[in-house]
């Protein structure tokens, strides 16, 4: 079965008509993209869009022998026109199936938001699945994985988080991005949030084979986001497991009772993270790593260090010079060699603060130094490495 797509940007385009922000600014050449359209082996059309017949034509197709075209979504502006020769645009209704002339079968999946997701399969058993901008599927039951699957990944991360869960997505499955906006800066940018997510980009006008063997992105079972205060990290670490299930928020800094700015640091956290991830408030990591289990988000080291720090009366100069150190080092020893051992995916969240004034008392520097080292220890079990400046994520590793 091959797919053209026509279009992989999102309703209005890309750029924007008229929009002055950067992403858009950056849409240039073959980040420019209009809006989505699918043309399945030259006989279906889901989603008819100004410039179809153009856009086929640029690809080296013809819309002369489609049979049917579906709509996926509600369409804002004025009314499209249907180019000369093509059946009228409709929609099947959820949970109807609908079978070709051509031999092509199509299912209506229903979705949580407007619209209607299509499953299409080949004569020859190749399954795609098309999803509208802003829409996951709706309590679908578990199925065998698609071959590909074409969706608004950088907008609704979640609909493969539940497609993963129900089998839907495999380890083979071609995750394509389509309805591309300027949320996410195009380029280098979007292809690395993707590809986090075990996705990718094509430009429009591409052909696709579905079913044909494609590399897909590797994903890096453990990684170690870096960056200073209010840089974007924990933003950065949670973005990337939003396309998984079932992870598990591993909190290091316990709730705090009385600390009402504390309450409100954990208060945003718990809002921006999926309601189906699971919190866990525990320092013990190893314990956790050493387990059989969903993905990991550790947020963060620091704080683990502290706790750390505190079981070991590392703050005390005596205690310290009398065992406190070497204590220390054993733990942050095991925590390294439960990352290396583990079969978890995993994302930790770690401070970096050896770039700064140098604290003014003992402590805050054995703090500021024993941080360094935990931070190295990590990083060298990690497939990938990131640190965020800006909100900007600069790769070190991976």
């Amino acid at each position: 079965m091959e797919l053209t797509l026509l279009g992989t940007g999102a309703p209005a385009g890309l750029p924007r008509p008229d929009c002055p922000c950067a992403a858009c600014a950056l849409a240039l050449g073959s980040d420019a993209r209009a809006a989505t359209a699918l043309l399945v082996d030259g006989a279906l059309l889901l989603d008819l869009t100004p410039g179809a017949a153009l856009a086929a034509a640029r690809a080296g197709h013809s819309l002369t022998g489609v049979r049917q075209v579906l709509l996926t979504h509600p369409h804002d502006g004025p009314a499209v026109e249907l180019p000369a020769g093509l059946p009228a645009a409709g929609r099947v209704p959820d949970g109807r199936r609908l079978t070709l002339i051509s031999g092509h079968r199509v299912l209506a999946v229903p979705l949580d938001a407007p619209g209607t997701g299509y499953e299409v399969t080949s004569p020859d058993g190749e399954r795609l699945l098309y999803l509208p901008p802003g829409a996951a599927p709706a309590g679908q039951s578990a199925t065998r994985p698609y071959d590909m699957v074409v969706a608004d990944v950088t907008g609704r991360p979640d609909a493969l988080a539940r497609l993963r869960a129900a089998g839907g997505i495999g380890p083979a499955t071609d995750v394509i991005a389509v309805h591309i906006d300027h949320d996410v800066p195009p380029g280098r940018e979007l292809a690395r949030r993707l590809a986090a997510l075990g996705a990718r980009a094509v430009p429009d006008g591409t052909t696709l084979v579905v079913g044909e063997y494609h590399a897909v992105p590797d994903l890096p079972r453990r990684t170690l986001v870096l960056g200073g205060a209010r840089s974007g990290k924990s933003v950065e670490a949670e973005r990337r497991l939003q396309g998984f299930p079932g992870v598990v928020y591993v909190a290091t800094g316990g709730c705090r009772e009385g600390d009402r700015e504390w309450a409100a640091r954990v208060g945003l956290h718990r809002e921006r993270r999926p309601a189906t991830w699971r919190t866990e408030e525990t320092c013990e990591l190893a314990a956790l790593l050493d387990e059989p289990g969903p993905p990991l988000l550790i947020d963060c080291l620091a704080l683990w260090l502290t706790d750390a720090m505190d079981r070991v009366g590392a703050w005390d100069d005596e205690k310290w010079a009398a065992g406190g150190e070497r204590a220390l080092g054993e733990r942050t020893a095991e925590l390294a060699a439960a990352v290396r051992s583990t079969a978890r995916t995993v994302v930790a969240v770690s401070n970096e603060v050896g770039s700064g004034v140098v604290p003014a008392t003992a402590s805050g520097r054995r703090f500021r130094d024993e941080l360094g080292r935990l931070n190295a220890a990590f990083a060298a079990e990690c497939e990938q490495v990131l640190l965020v400046v800006a909100g900007q994520a600069l790769t070190l590793r991976g």
